[in-house]
């Protein structure tokens, strides 16, 4: 019997086990804003074998480089950090208030476990909360930076400073990866080290399809994009690309509480998402959109009103600009420890990646006149 037009297609799995166990490996590891250089070398490592050449930046920002004699240079993208804490003060009693380091949700701190990073090594503390018991008949008090601390179980400043502890020593979150019912990927810091996964397998796709580029093509991982972008900031003015394709996260609205009207209609399982913004350079767009329509790649569209808030922004805007388009992965509890994926989805922005680099010609021209 024939097959019938609008029947699913069954999806193949683009990650393998040997690259899933990276996965995790590289979700576990902590790389908060400004520290990633431990995850920037678990993943170079992993890269190393794909790749022509590699170099890191002085902020850490890790490149791996196929063809690189080429003159034409595209660049894929994610950024490696991930939202973190710094110790701020220290009480006489031993107790440790903090700031944040990039959007951390001082919401989800209360009764987390988390893991203070000190030149001595790393120092267990849990973020305290007062039970519920001693709250009754009083107005709740919600969590806030004024309010959150941690507790390492020492009594004094004296012995907090005695374990390594001191201002500014980064603190994260301890949860670590795994997966949900077979379908979904889970863990902290999936915002974007999921990116950097994503374009690593696209690395080991051309490799083992013994695809030639006929282009030099730049697989980015970029630092600080949690607090402005800063790591793509400087890495576009050292590359100087021709084209930037850009992946990071972005919301899924089908759960509670998340407002289709003014932040779109998105949801994980239902594919890469394109966006269209002023800095999503249209044409590079329309290839990216032929390309999943070509391959069978299922994707959704999201608006953006002025900006991306993505390292698409600091690609677009540099050295006179550059053509740069974002696709996004969906994602559940974004700046949670429980942030959610979709495997599928994984598996399609991969495939998306990577059929458009096929897509691009030698010095193609991307203006709208020319």
């Amino acid at each position: 019997m024939a097959k019938k037009k609008d029947d699913k297609q069954k999806h193949v799995s683009v990650v393998t086990k040997k690259s899933l166990q990276f996965f995790e490996e590289y979700i576990n590891n902590p790389s908060p804003t400004g520290f990633e250089y431990p995850g920037q070398k678990l993943w170079l490592d992993y890269l190393k074998p794909y790749i022509d050449e590699s170099f890191i930046d002085n902020y850490g920002t890790a490149v791996g480089v196929i063809n690189p004699k080429a003159e034409y240079r595209v660049v894929i993208e994610a950024h490696a950090d991930e939202i973190s804490w710094f110790v701020n003060y220290i009480t006489a009693e031993g107790l440790i208030y903090v700031i944040r380091n990039g959007g951390s949700d001082h919401q989800i701190a209360p009764s987390k476990r988390v893991n203070i990073h000190t030149d001595k090594g790393m120092v267990k503390a849990v973020f305290g909360w007062p039970a519920i018991h001693t709250r009754s008949g009083e107005k709740e008090e919600a969590p806030a930076l004024k309010n959150i601390f941690l507790d390492c179980g020492c009594t004094s400043k004296d012995e907090v400073e005695a374990l390594g502890i001191h201002v500014g020593c980064v603190i994260t979150y301890e949860d670590e990866f795994m997966v949900l019912n077979d379908r979904y990927y889970v863990g902290r810091a999936l915002d974007n080290r999921a990116g950097g996964f994503m374009i690593a397998e696209v690395a080991r796709l051309l490799k083992e399809n013994n695809q030639k580029l006929p282009f030099a093509l730049y697989i980015v991982n970029s630092v600080q994009e949690e607090i402005g972008l800063r790591g793509a900031e400087m890495i576009a003015h050292r590359i100087k690309p021709h084209v930037a394709i850009v992946t990071d996260v972005t919301h899924d609205t089908s759960t509670p509480m998340i407002n289709k009207i003014t932040q779109g209609d998105l949801a994980c399982g239902k594919g890469p998402v394109v966006s269209y913004a002023p800095a999503v350079q249209t044409n590079l767009n329309k290839l990216l959109i032929k390309t999943a329509e070509k391959n069978d790649i299922p994707f959704q569209r999201q608006a953006s009103s002025r900006s991306t808030g993505t390292d698409t922004d600091a690609f677009a805007y540099s050295n006179g600009g550059v053509p740069s388009a974002l696709i996004s992965l969906p994602l559940r509890y974004m700046h949670t420890t429980v942030e959610m994926i979709h495997k599928e989805d994984v598996d399609n922005v991969i495939s998306l990646i990577y059929h458009s680099l096929l897509s691009i010609e030698k010095d193609q021209d991307f203006r709208y006149t020319k």
